[in-house]
């Protein structure tokens, strides 16, 4: 269409004239010239661009091969098969999945049913625990309360790691003095 529309000038003048003469330069001044060439506003294409870039990358990255990995373990291994389980043999928890890919999952990724109930278990048992102290504690400044009580401590808590230093300097003291080091311990 563009071609037509810039032949149009030079097609009506050999018609008008008739003859083929060479015209002279014109100047086409800029302009609108009764043309209305408005630039069209459009929404940008970039974040569609981007978009099909990414999800290209990502499925030849991603889904290519897995579908590749996943082909191949069905063809060349298998699903498992059962057979007699020996007397003295334990099979471990990866060992009752069927499919090659699954069974990987369960050895390398997950952790066995016995091992999460068992870490149910545990974090009931600190629950309960937990319940058990906030009851005994709520226990104890309720009778605080009734008594007029306060929170102090009877007698002043010692750190053993302490008293063992001090026992050990004092005995060196003594071989270094030559006298007999004192009995630090708990009096008999």
């Amino acid at each position: 269409m563009a071609v037509w529309s810039s032949l149009r000038t030079s097609i009506n003048r050999l018609l008008i004239n008739g003859t083929r003469n060479v015209p002279c330069q014109q100047r086409f001044m800029s302009g609108d010239h009764g043309h209305h060439k408005v630039m069209e506003i459009r929404a940008t294409r970039f974040q569609w661009q981007k978009m099909k870039d990414l999800f290209h990358f990502y499925l030849m990255l991603g889904i290519i091969p897995v579908g590749l990995l996943i082909f191949c373990s069905n063809v060349f291994i298998g699903p498992s098969t059962l057979r007699e389980i020996p007397e003295d043999y334990t099979p471990q928890h990866w060992e009752y999945y069927r499919h090659p890919i699954t069974r990987f999952l369960a050895r390398y990724v997950y952790n066995s049913h016995q091992l999460e109930y068992e870490k149910t278990l545990h974090r009931l048992y600190e629950q309960d625990e937990k319940q058990k102290i906030r009851k005994l504690q709520s226990k104890v400044l309720d009778l605080m309360y009734k008594n007029k009580d306060y929170q102090a401590y009877y007698y002043v808590p010692v750190d053993g790691k302490y008293h063992r230093i001090v026992r050990q300097e004092s005995e060196e003291i003594a071989k270094v003095g030559g006298f007999v080091a004192p009995k630090l311990g708990p009096p008999v």
